[in-house]
């Protein structure tokens, strides 16, 4: 495992200018859509109750809400909206996935990376792949969202809800996780070139060592983030401000690290 990590943090380092690309990319993106929802729901939100609500004033909100909602038209321009944004980031997402794991396939050859080369290849069937995991891990949405919502309803109070929805919470990440893992080492088959049977046998062979290394790496951001967050407390000022901006960057290197790692990982499954 120390070998994979020491690789694939050689990797990470080697794709620095695509970090640096992929923090701009979700720093442009998640800032379009934190202004998008505030638009959204700023204005809903107001009609909350004050400070300290009854009740019988949380009930009354909650029914005017459901009623806007499946009464009116009033979600249906934000619906559009959202499915467009959704079907934007289903497009862009497999491109970028594509060329990242081709060039750290390849980063040893000569020519160094090989970023734009990896999509023109790739992206078809990384795509695929992506698509069907994306639908395997949304088909539970189906079943859990409207009974969440019922559940909201019919609680009395949010923290009930709460408790009684997390068991199928968990249960949804949990499965979200296991797809991850398994459509993850797929597509590094496909970057590898290799054969439906030696791609399915080598990912039967690295899913637990693949399972320890991606908690690993989860563990080592999770530490990283906590230090970071200590700092920001204990200084608290400019250079606080300065930290906690660049760990998005950080953050970008981290995911970047694992993933090198993971692959790495994988490829030392003998199919």
């Amino acid at each position: 495992m120390k070998e994979h990590i020491r690789q694939g943090w050689r990797l990470a380092v080697k794709h620095l200018y695509i970090v640096i690309f992929l923090f701009l990319y979700q720093l442009l993106w998640g800032f379009g859509l934190y202004r998008y929802v505030e638009s959204a729901f700023l204005p809903l939100l107001k009609r909350y109750p004050d400070t300290l609500p009854s009740e019988q004033a949380v009930q009354l909100f909650l029914m005017e809400a459901q009623f806007q909602l499946l009464k009116t038209d009033m979600i249906k321009p934000y619906l559009w909206t959202l499915g467009i944004i959704v079907l934007l980031r289903m497009l862009i997402s497999p491109l970028i996935q594509s060329g990242l794991l081709y060039s750290l396939r390849h980063a040893t050859d000569e020519g160094g990376t090989r970023f734009i080369q990896g999509i023109r290849i790739c992206w078809k069937k990384i795509a695929l792949l992506y698509w069907l995991k994306s639908l395997l891990i949304l088909a539970p949405a189906w079943w859990l969202l409207p009974a969440a919502f019922q559940l909201l309803l019919s609680s009395p109070t949010l923290a009930e809800a709460a408790r009684t929805a997390l068991p199928y919470g968990a249960g949804w990440l949990f499965w979200s996780f296991l797809l991850h893992l398994i459509f993850l080492s797929l597509q590094f088959g496909v970057v590898s070139e290799a054969g439906m049977l030696g791609n399915t046998l080598r990912s039967i062979r690295a899913f637990l060592p693949l399972t320890l290394m991606t908690v690993l790496m989860w563990v080592i951001a999770a530490v990283v983030g906590l230090a970071v967050s200590a700092v920001t407390l204990v200084w608290a000022g400019l250079l606080a401000l300065m930290l906690h901006q660049a760990f998005y960057l950080v953050r970008m290197l981290i995911r970047v690290w694992t993933l090198a790692s993971q692959y790495g990982v994988w490829q030392s499954r003998k199919s």
